[in-house]
């Protein structure tokens, strides 16, 4: 599996968890089973772009910013007036993930609201 497949599934279980949202609940507002999510959160399955469409909306994305990380757009060059920060993945840092995905999912929502609210506060 490819490292942009690798960082997409990532990318959308992060997002899940940062939005405070389980697989049902994102199952249910997206209309995508939650094995399905699952399979693709832990890199079983790579979604296609119905899928990708359906997830957008309640993971908090714009239209496309799924679609250019899957790649199966071009990121917007900046003639076309979208500056490169607008793509930039929002995700944890690696070491930071991989000690959050070991505390439990409540935990993880608490700590992902402190750092949602430091952010706010620092802009």
């Amino acid at each position: 599996m490819s490292n942009d497949k690798q960082t997409l599934d990532r990318i959308i279980k992060q997002q899940r968890v940062m939005s405070g949202l389980t697989l049902r609940q994102l199952s249910d507002k997206s209309g995508v089973s939650h094995s399905h999510l699952g399979r693709i959160e832990r890199g079983e399955r790579f979604p296609s772009g119905h899928i990708l469409r359906k997830i957008t909306q309640p993971l908090g994305f714009e239209e496309t910013e799924l679609f250019v990380l899957a790649d199966y757009l071009s990121p917007p060059s900046a003639s076309e007036g979208v500056s490169e920060a607008q793509h930039i993945p929002r995700e944890l840092e690696p070491y930071v993930a991989s000690v959050l995905s070991q505390e439990p999912v409540e935990m993880q929502r608490t700590v992902v609201a402190i750092l949602t609210i430091l952010k706010s506060m620092a802009r």
